[in-house]
C-alpha cells in the first residue's frame, strides 16, 4: 500500500521537470532559417530588388510583421546600411490568420514555412562604385501551438557591388539577387 503513495510521487516529480526540460532544449534555437545565395549588383543611379527567403522550423510560426493585437512582437527587418546605399521598400507577405489551442476562438496573424520579403536596394547617382556589405537583423518571436519563446534577432548580411553599369541586370535565376544569412 505504501508504493502507491510514493509512485504518485515521483509521476508528479517527473512531470514537473517536463516543460523545464522542454524549454531549455529551445533555449539556443533560432526556429527560422535561410538559404544564402549570391550577392546584388546594382548600377549608380539606380535601385533594385534583393528577396529575402526565411523557412519557420516545421511545428512553430513566428508572428507577422502585423499581429493582430498589441501585445504581439512584430517581425521586422532591420538594416546598418554602409555610406552610400539606401534600402528602400520592404515589404512583408500577408499573414495567415490561424487559431490555437490555447485559445480556439481568436485568430492570429502568422507565418509559417517559406516567408518571403522583398526590400528595394537604391543607389544615388553620386556613389562610389565598388564592393560593400549591408547588415541587419530579423527580427522575430516564434510560438509553437502552446507556448510562445523569447524573442529573437537573427543576423542578416549581403554583398553589394555598385557598378558604373547601366542599371540592368541579366534575369534572376532562383535566389541570385538574394542576400546572405549567418546564424
Amino acid at each position: 500500500m505504501r508504493k502507491a503513495p510514493i509512485m504518485i510521487a515521483i509521476a508528479v516529480l517527473l512531470c514537473a521537470g517536463m516543460p523545464a526540460q522542454q524549454s531549455s532544449g529551445t533555449q539556443g534555437r533560432s526556429f527560422v532559417s535561410f538559404q544564402p545565395a549570391g550577392p546584388v549588383s546594382v548600377a549608380v543611379g539606380h535601385k533594385v530588388p534583393v528577396t529575402f527567403t526565411f523557412r519557420v522550423e516545421n511545428g512553430f510560426h513566428i508572428n507577422s510583421n502585423k499581429p493582430m493585437t498589441e501585445e504581439l512582437i512584430p517581425t521586422q527587418m532591420h538594416f546598418t546600411l554602409p555610406g552610400e546605399i539606401a534600402i528602400g521598400k520592404v515589404t512583408y507577405p500577408a499573414g495567415q490568420l490561424m487559431s490555437f489551442p490555447f485559445d480556439p476562438t481568436q485568430k492570429l496573424s502568422v507565418y509559417s514555412g517559406d516567408v518571403v520579403i522583398h526590400a528595394m536596394v537604391i543607389v544615388p547617382q553620386d556613389a562610389s562604385p565598388g564592393a560593400m556589405t549591408v547588415h541587419g537583423e530579423l527580427k522575430y518571436q516564434a510560438c509553437d501551438n502552446n507556448a510562445c519563446y523569447p524573442p529573437k534577432k537573427l543576423p542578416i548580411s549581403f554583398d553589394v557591388k555598385v557598378t558604373t553599369g547601366s542599371g540592368r541586370r541579366p534575369a534572376a535565376r532562383g535566389n541570385a539577387q538574394s542576400p546572405h544569412i549567418h546564424n
